[in-house]
């Protein structure tokens, strides 16, 4: 498949829509997310109030005029002795996969989160998902450990791999 220019840059309320559009039919179609309900934008907004200040951040990747996928810098977890460590995720409308809209925002995600005083990212990924394992790998992630069966989606019990990245 060819690559797909687009651009990266920082999340606008209006791609609001967009994002959640994306992530929805995840919900729908995959795996990749234990939520089994959809959103709307207005169920989302505490989600996204989370990246109105740093050091989290959610980037949008965009191509001519649509938004076509997103990467997120987020809390890792609430109790104040992690608050040097994040989660990261990463999800590209399935029309676009597989044509470097995944690295492209990735690049900018680590770009931004070096700037920050984060120490480590995790990234939880649902097995199997080779792709999603190969672009973590390409950013210098290691799997740390695995969740055996920790998922009950589509009538299937899921694995999650457990990534880590070493910022600073």
């Amino acid at each position: 498949m060819a690559e797909a220019r687009c651009t990266v840059r920082p999340l606008r309320p209006a791609d609001q829509p967009a994002i959640v559009d994306i992530y929805n039919h995840y919900i729908e179609n995959s795996p990749c997310t234990f939520d089994t309900q959809t959103f709307s934008v207005v169920d989302r907004q505490p989600w996204f109030a989370q990246f109105e200040r740093a050091p989290y951040a959610c980037l949008v990747a965009v191509v001519g005029k649509d938004v076509v996928g997103y990467a997120c810098c987020q809390r890792f977890k609430a109790r104040p002795a992690y608050a040097t460590s994040a989660e990261v995720s990463i999800y590209v409308d399935t029309d676009t996969a597989g044509r470097g809209i995944g690295t492209a925002l990735y690049a900018e995600l680590f770009d931004y989160v070096s700037e920050q005083p984060l120490h480590r990212a995790y990234a939880g990924i649902t097995l199997p998902n080779d792709a999603s394992v190969q672009l973590h790998h390409k950013f210098g992630f290691t799997q740390v450990g695995a969740y055996d069966e920790v998922g009950f989606k589509f009538n299937k019990f899921w694995d999650v791999a457990w990534f880590e990245k070493p910022l600073g």
